[in-house]
């Protein structure tokens, strides 16, 4: 077998890092900050919408979402994620990338809006609309997954290709802190110009009316990033892999990289190999491909169920540390407040360090060693919390608990968190390479949903008397961080099956320049 790469990909491979990458970055990077944007900040604020529109006057407690609507308000996102990953992921390589990722900007900026519009004053018309239009948003978030990192990885030069996916998927930790700073400033606005009682002072008054307006402005905030980078969406050209390798236009992705790289490229034509157009189910790509791609879902799959399970002890912990005072003792403006405010610290000190230790060290230690470190190290914080639970809850030893905490999601972040975005869109064929992203993304969010459903009833005290409002009992917290923990040990056995792509270019790692001497 002779290696040959076409001309106009070997240039892309070896191209000098330049504005273009950074344009690039950023146009990709802008979706991601919508997309986290859109699917945390509601974390921010379920506890208003329960203050809002479960209001029960005779209730010690402000009113909360009954479990199935706070499952509904939180999942239906996940689950339109999961099928805008399968279905634009399949459509980026029918249609290419640049066309797709239009229709996947407009449904984001279209649904962002429209949730902070949710019709009608009673809870069942708000909570329904606006469950309807999160699965929307969440579908158009799906497609942005391996569209943003199929654009990224087909763009950049072979040498610093994954400390650009990583930027790119970086932008999620900027996405969860403006979440946050908004929320700050919205409730802060708002609670100068709205006084109100706490809850145990006057009930009726400790939310006042023009509460409604903070979750709306919130929610529909998201929206504004994205309209912004929408014009340069569409002036990016195709990308040159998808015109020359898929679209076997070899002369338009050679004028278009031209252009891009400011330099006179030759034309070329070459024959194609008949054997490197398997599909998806043959043999071939089974043969090829069967493994990697096994290593890529099952390692997404397992991150994202410790991952989002995070947010299940986040409650705790802040009320643990005193950061969220008890619900009677605030109003309802001053409760956004306080959990915007633990939010962010908590993203400022382990999430958003992680994602850039990633950018930093992904081309010099490679992905494979990050991602085995990172479930390694999640393995060790997730055992050191859970086996000494009844230790780290007392008052005294508040300080390391959250210690402990935020190294567990630093290392999720500096390691497989990054990884598995970005190990799919670098080792599949062009013609399946957003395909294969889809699916492996689509697997992470999968374990996402168990993650965040499956544990919160798991974390339930195995006490009745002592579960969350309307859950059954459960195992308890600290034997669901055991299999939290266990769970991680696996993902770090499954990451053997990941290959290497680090200093390789794209077609050397899928087998597409392979031709007969």
């Amino acid at each position: 077998m002779a290696e040959q790469q076409l001309g106009v990909l070997k240039a892309l491979d070896v191209a000098k890092t330049q504005l273009y990458h950074f344009t690039a970055i950023v146009i990709a990077g802008m979706g991601f900050f919508t997309d986290a944007y859109d699917l945390f900040c509601v974390s921010l604020v379920t506890k208003l919408l329960g203050r809002l529109y479960y209001f029960n006057p005779l209730s010690e407690k402000p009113g909360t979402l009954p479990p199935h609507v706070a499952a509904a308000v939180n999942g239906v996102a996940l689950c339109g994620t999961l099928a805008g990953q399968l279905f634009f992921g399949w459509l980026g390589d029918k249609l290419g990338r640049k066309k797709v990722y239009g229709i996947t900007l407009i449904m984001m900026i279209v649904c962002s809006v429209a949730s902070g519009l949710s019709l009608g004053s009673s809870a069942k018309g708000v909570m329904t609309t606006l469950c309807f239009f999160r699965f929307w948003l969440g579908f158009g978030i799906g497609g942005d997954y391996p569209l943003s990192a199929t654009i990224m990885s087909e763009y950049a030069n072979k040498k610093t290709r994954g400390a650009f996916i990583a930027a790119v998927f970086a932008m999620q930790g900027v996405g969860i802190l403006a979440g946050g700073f908004v929320a700050l400033a919205v409730s802060t606005i708002f609670d100068k110009k709205f006084p109100a009682p706490t809850y145990a002072v006057n009930r009726a008054l400790s939310t006042p009316p023009q509460a409604d307006y903070i979750w709306r402005i919130i929610v529909m905030f998201g929206a504004l990033p994205a309209a912004m980078t929408y014009y340069w969406r569409m002036k990016m050209p195709e990308t040159a892999r998808y015109t020359a390798l898929v679209a076997k236009n070899i002369k338009q992705a050679t004028q278009d990289m031209s252009k891009v790289l400011q330099v006179e490229l030759e034309m070329e034509e070459r024959a194609e190999d008949p054997r490197l157009n398997y599909g998806l189910f043959s043999k071939e790509f089974l043969r090829r491909h069967g493994l990697p791609l096994l290593g890529c879902t099952s390692t997404w799959f397992l991150l994202d169920i410790a991952f989002y399970s995070q947010n299940l002890f986040q409650k705790d912990i802040f009320s643990a540390i005193g950061w969220i005072p008890k619900a009677d003792t605030m109003n309802a403006i001053h409760e956004v407040f306080k959990i915007a405010r633990a939010q962010t610290l908590i993203a400022l000190c382990s999430t958003v360090p992680g994602y850039w230790f990633t950018v930093a060290f992904i081309d010099i230690i490679g992905r494979f060693a990050i991602q085995l470190m990172g479930f390694f190290m999640m393995t060790v914080f997730m055992f050191a919390i859970a086996f000494p639970y009844n230790h780290w809850i007392k008052p005294d030893n508040r300080i390391g608990f959250v210690i402990m905490y935020s190294l567990t999601f630093f290392f999720a972040n500096f390691g497989p968190n990054a990884t598995t975005f970005i190990v799919p869109a670098e080792i599949f064929p062009a013609r399946l390479r957003s395909t294969c992203h889809g699916i492996s993304a689509a697997t992470g969010k999968a374990g996402a949903i168990v993650g965040a459903f499956g544990f919160l009833y798991a974390a339930q005290s195995q006490d009745p008397k002592k579960t969350d409002a309307g859950y059954p009992p459960g195992i308890g917290v600290k034997n669901s961080l055991i299999m939290l923990g266990v769970i991680n040990f696996v993902g770090m056995l499954f990451t053997f099956l990941v290959p290497e792509p680090k200093g390789k270019s794209l077609e050397e790692l899928s087998g597409e320049t392979e031709v007969e001497k």
